[in-house]
């Protein structure tokens, strides 16, 4: 039987030295600060927030929510955000997107201050993660993978690694990010002939792809690591992952759970971030 690469633990691990963090931070007068901004009442952006502020506040770190209707100008949005810029008091910002349509999200992404942008929204932490700049700010969610792959102790040098999926919040990023530590690297995705074969050669297999248990049995290599980062509703309601969980299972020597591991492990990232963020404004 395969073992489960549960989220809580590494949360818990993560948690733990935020707070030490916190407590450094107390005696030179300062509290790591987080602005989330949300347009509009969507219930997994809701969930979200209650999620991020929840695990903020038993850390230590502050979380200002700023929600603004759905209707709300791009000059308007651009004032909240830019006040929450310039505040020296806010280290890092969260923007929950999608965004509504008339909110040019390309706009916004380079609107937010690069050094508070703690999800790696802004081209420039795109560019810093490339480059291998340690003050990259990469997003929440491959960050998430590489810190169960490390708490786990998942070897990563000189393995094969494929990522299934491309796009720039959890595909590209997470290619990157396990490149840094020496994995060779293939980005797999929906135009890629012989998938099946490409993926079922993978040491490590992240699916990013969006579709409720599109990996299946033949697509893992027996004795392999799958990340699953997937988060879908299958048509009975149930919450799913991109992967099979029977066929990892059967395939896989170990892999994180849907739900319970990968989305665990987000929030606590989040607050690790705002540390970072605090600790390079304060230099």
């Amino acid at each position: 039987m395969a073992t489960r690469l549960k989220g809580k633990p590494v949360a818990d691990a993560l948690s733990a030295a935020i707070r030490e963090e916190v407590d450094y931070l107390k005696p030179k007068g300062v509290q790591p600060a987080l602005t989330l901004i949300r347009a509009g009442e969507k219930p997994d952006d809701m969930a979200y927030e209650r999620a991020i502020i929840k695990r903020c506040e038993s850390v230590g770190v502050k979380v200002n929510s700023e929600v603004v209707p759905e209707s709300i100008s791009q000059a308007d949005f651009f004032n909240l955000l830019d006040t929450h810029n310039q505040d020296p008091a806010v280290h890092g910002i969260l923007i929950f997107r999608p965004l509504p349509k008339h909110l040019k999200e390309e706009e916004v992404q380079y609107r937010i201050a690069p050094e508070k942008d703690v999800d790696g929204f802004h081209p420039v932490n795109a560019g810093k993660l490339l480059t291998g700049d340690p003050a990259a700010f990469a997003p929440c969610t491959p960050m998430a993978v590489m810190e169960i792959l490390k708490h786990y102790e998942v070897a990563l040098s000189g393995k094969r690694a494929v990522v299934l999926g491309r796009s720039m919040v959890v595909g590209k990023p997470v290619a990157l990010l396990l490149l840094a530590e020496n994995a060779t690297v293939t980005i797999a995705h929906s135009r890629t002939q012989d998938l099946e074969k490409v993926t079922s050669e993978a040491d490590l297999l992240v699916a990013a792809i969006g579709r409720s248990e599109f990996v299946t049995a033949t697509h893992i290599k027996k004795g392999a690591v799958v990340a699953d980062v997937g988060i879908n509703v299958d048509d009975a309601g149930n919450l799913t992952g991109d992967v099979a969980a029977a066929a990892a299972e059967e395939m896989a020597e170990a892999y994180t759970p849907v739900p319970g591991g990968v989305g665990s492990v987000t929030t606590a990232v989040l607050a690790k971030q705002v540390i970072k963020a605090c600790k390079l404004q304060l230099k």
